[in-house]
């Protein structure tokens, strides 16, 4: 499997928390050292192991600030 690398520009809020201290989280996240995107999915408590997640651009993420607001 191809190494890939992150930084994890700014926390913007935690989702929710599981039992076992894991984290679902919105970041501003940069990967491979390309313009940071939006992202969600849990993080273990030190950060170091991650789980599946989905990223957005910043237009995706305004197009789904839009239809959650619909949801009112």
């Amino acid at each position: 499997m191809a190494e890939f690398k992150f930084e994890i520009i700014k926390t913007l809020g935690v989702l929710s928390e599981g039992s076992k201290g894991w984290q679902k989280e919105l970041n501003l996240i940069s990967w491979n050292d390309k313009p940071p995107k939006y992202d969600i999915r849990e993080w273990s408590p030190d950060h170091e192991k991650m789980g599946k997640g989905v990223t957005l651009s910043e237009v995706e993420v305004k197009e789904l600030k839009k239809l959650l607001e619909e949801l009112k």
